[in-house]
């Protein structure tokens, strides 16, 4: 799980969805012991949250995603926790047996009716499945010694139908 180098200040998660059917991890510590949820994990310092989801999606079900859209975010005065749609880039889910017990791809109305299942998880993947729904990722190449920066806005498309 974590270590010297992670900022348990920031996390992050990703909806992947492949063939209408939705990657989830049976949780084996904590408040979602036992539940399917969306994989996901802590920030590591110097990492950003999208080099995060890629290796906490490697690490925990062998899988390969592309972080795309931001569809949530949560926050409070001591932490953040960002949710990206992702897109399956190559794997076979496999469970890592240590922060979960079992990766599988479920059908999405299947997943979304499930008692397992959190509403978080359930919210996010509602979220995922709306087409113009998310923020999108936008170059921006800011000149200062803070780089780099990561922009994520409403796209034109989306605030048009608003």
């Amino acid at each position: 799980m974590g270590n010297e180098n992670t900022n348990w200040g920031q996390s992050v998660a990703g909806v992947v969805i492949k063939d209408n059917k939705v990657l989830l991890a049976r949780h084996t510590y904590g408040n979602g012991k036992g539940m399917l949820i969306i994989p996901g994990g802590y920030v590591n310092y110097g990492e950003t949250p999208q080099q995060a989801l890629k290796r906490e999606y490697m690490e925990e079900t062998s899988i390969e995603v592309e972080p795309q859209n931001i569809i949530g975010i949560r926050f409070n005065m001591h932490d953040w926790y960002i949710v990206f749609y992702a897109e399956y880039i190559s794997g076979e889910a496999q469970s890592d047996h240590d922060e979960n017990s079992e990766v599988l791809w479920l059908d999405v109305k299947h997943a979304l009716l499930r008692d397992d299942v959190p509403e978080l998880t359930k919210k996010m993947i509602e979220s995922a499945t709306l087409k113009q729904c998310g923020l999108q990722y936008e170059d921006y190449n800011a000149n200062t010694k803070h780089a780099p920066y990561s922009l994520y806005m409403a796209s034109t498309s989306d605030l048009a139908g608003r």
